[in-house]
């Protein structure tokens, strides 16, 4: 049988052993998210992967916000984040930085993201869009390239917390596959 470990078992970065270590070549970019709980899931997703850094745009919320707060668990205070009004000047800027923009999204010419190639030499940007809209269409028209979560079922969507989670978990492995 199998212990469960305490959580002084997992030798976890404190806040400043997050901010000194080495971060995942990953930036998330919430397009308009409505959902307070979701901004915080992200949060989480992007601490548990070190993330560099997420930028919340249009009405995206910020910290603090309780609710932000409750489902981050603290991931507002170690992983870094800006907001910016407009999310597609964001996305220019970052092309010309020389990030990948990949907009997480059902579209023509998506790309399955279990046949996405990862390039080790760039940082990726991964946008994810509103609940009910998606990524607005000039963010998706100016990505790098369109990225769909293969589904299999009855429903179009995931919660965008939870393709938040599938697209870092399978970019940071195909990365890590790299090294």
């Amino acid at each position: 049988m199998s212990r469960k470990l305490e959580n002084s078992e997992l030798e976890r970065l404190d806040v400043t052993g997050f901010k000194e270590a080495e971060k995942t070549p990953i930036i998330i970019i919430l397009d308009n998210i409505r959902s307070l709980n979701n901004i915080g899931s992200v949060f989480r997703t992007a601490d548990a992967f070190l993330v560099q850094k997420i930028y919340l745009c249009g009405i995206t919320a910020t910290p603090p916000h309780k609710d932000i707060r409750k489902t981050a668990l603290g991931a507002t205070e170690s992983v870094d984040w800006e907001y910016r009004k407009d999310t597609l000047e964001l996305v220019q800027q970052l092309m010309t930085e020389g990030v990948e923009i990949v907009s997480v999204e059902q579209a023509e010419n998506a790309v399955m993201l279990n046949d996405y190639q990862v390039d080790s030499e760039k940082t990726v940007a991964l946008v994810f869009g509103n609940e009910v809209k998606g990524v607005s269409q000039e963010v998706v028209s100016a990505s790098s390239t369109i990225l769909e979560i293969p589904q299999f079922g009855t429903k179009h969507s995931l919660n965008i917390s939870v393709s938040a989670g599938v697209v870092v978990w399978d970019i940071w492995c195909k990365q890590n596959a790299q090294k």
